[in-house]
């Protein structure tokens, strides 16, 4: 089982904001389990504090703009998304002014620093969300969209057009998140000289620079209108004759820009607050399809907080039924469970078929079969007894009792025909014997009942 990730340490960035120009300092620091992205401005009164998710964006125009109340921190998606990429799920950021610097208008400072300060494995487990199905967002006016399909891993392709003989149409991906040091966090951010002279209008852009940005310069303008555009940010005169890129160092790949949109999408995935496991296809991103995203995500995910593990019959099972009547002192008909397809340390999954000729049905009810909701506690708890006996050098030597239940809940009838999927986790380590779990039942995708109890190892006499 993976397990949630911290910094090992604190790190600083100093530079220039894009937009306002100031002089800024964000520090990234570690912070507790489940303490997910937070964002705090240290230069204002009371030191407020952001959660970094997908509902508290109140921008998305040139940028993802984080507000709550009166307070807002913009350009957070380059550092995000060098978070998000390497696997960090809990960070305190600190900032001192109301952006995140530029830096060099990639992501690649952010990747440098944390790969020097390291990274740092906590106790609690990684909670992925797993695509079961596929989720898309549509913008019929721009005709932006995003899918997300199943997958084993989280992946991203993006394909953008941008109306430009220079980078007309492009696509890039990114197959494997340990390859984002390499192949996308150095993509740099990008800018068309026809949108340079709104952007400063709109009094943004102001410590925009050729040291931060890829300038395109592919409609021709006068001498004079780009002498003027070039006095307004600070860099030198350029022949108004000559088309092309404008920059310092030359393109990093022939499909920079569109790298750049993936490592934004990226940045702005991590406010959804959970690692995700799915490819996503992005057509023409931008910050505000990937916020529509997030948000979508978010609420997928609290319809399905709790998700069913997923099971496959072709596998070969970690315990068969005779394994199990090996090791529980159950016997027909109180043996609820057929299969263990997942055993862990802290967790385990089992499998229960439930037919029409199971004996409880004779009597609950004949005209109505359903599945007593205590059988369902009792067969967690023999899942539950199955994760403690394998702690043990001899199971077969010990047998797991109740002591307590707590928290029961019932949800849906299981009914024959259902395939019971039992997910039982161990809320603590096990002291003198007694051993504490949460467990969940679920036919589909769908939880039907929950308890959480407490049971006593015993050895056979």
């Amino acid at each position: 089982m993976m397990k949630q990730t911290t910094l090992k340490g604190s790190f600083s960035l100093c530079g220039k904001g894009l937009h306002t120009g100031l002089s800024l300092t964000v520090t990234f620091n570690p912070a507790p389990e489940n303490h997910g992205y937070k964002i705090q401005r240290i230069d204002l009164e009371g030191m407020p504090v952001i959660d970094a998710i997908a509902e508290n964006v109140i921008d998305t125009q040139r940028g993802t703009v984080l507000g709550k109340g009166e307070v807002r921190v913009s350009t957070i998606e380059h550092g995000m998304a060098a978070l998000y990429a390497l696997g960090i799920d809990n960070c305190l950021i600190q900032v001192n002014g109301p952006e995140f610097p530029i830096l060099d208008g990639s992501a690649i400072k952010y990747v440098e620093k944390i790969q020097e300060i390291g990274i740092e494995e906590q106790n609690a487990p990684k909670d992925y969300y797993i695509i079961r199905k596929k989720i898309e967002v549509k913008d019929e006016t721009t005709g932006s969209s995003i899918v997300i399909l199943p997958d084993e891993e989280f992946s991203l392709t993006a394909m953008c057009s941008f109306n430009s003989k220079f980078i007309n149409s492009q696509f890039a991906s990114l197959d494997n998140m340990t390859n984002f040091p390499t192949e996308i966090a150095a993509a740099r951010t990008f800018v068309f000289v026809r949108d340079i002279e709104p952007l400063l209008k709109a009094n943004l852009i102001k410590g925009g620079d050729l040291d931060n940005a890829i300038v395109i310069y592919e409609k021709q303008i006068s001498q004079e209108q780009l002498d003027q555009l070039a006095d307004m940010i600070k860099v030198e005169h350029r022949d108004a004759n000559n088309l092309g890129y404008i920059q310092h160092k030359p393109l990093v790949w022939e499909n920079e820009c569109t790298r750049h949109k993936l490592l934004d999408i990226i940045g702005d995935m991590a406010l959804i607050g959970k690692p995700i496991k799915g490819r996503i296809i992005a057509t023409r991103p931008g910050h505000t399809i990937n916020n529509k995203f997030a948000r979508q995500m978010r609420r997928e995910i609290r319809k399905h907080e709790i998700q069913a593990p997923i099971y496959d019959p072709n596998e070969t099972p970690i315990m068969d039924v005779n394994r199990i009547r090996e090791l529980l002192p159950h016997r027909y008909p109180m043996q609820l469970v057929d299969k263990v397809i997942e055993l862990g340390a802290t967790s385990i999954v089992g499998v229960k078929n439930v037919t029409s000729n199971e004996p409880f049905f004779q009597g609950h009810f004949p005209q109505e079969p359903v599945m007593p909701g205590v059988l369902q506690i009792e067969a967690m708890a023999q899942c539950g007894g199955l994760l403690i006996l394998n702690t043990l050098e001899e199971p077969e030597r010990w047998s797991t009792y109740f002591m307590r239940i707590d928290d029961v809940k019932f949800r849906q009838k299981v009914v024959p025909g259902d395939t019971l999927l039992f997910k039982v986790d161990l809320l603590a380590p096990v002291r003198h014997g007694i051993s504490s779990m949460k467990g969940y039942v679920f036919v589909g995708d769908h939880i039907v009942s929950e308890a959480t109890f407490t049971a006593q190892i015993v050895k056979n006499k």
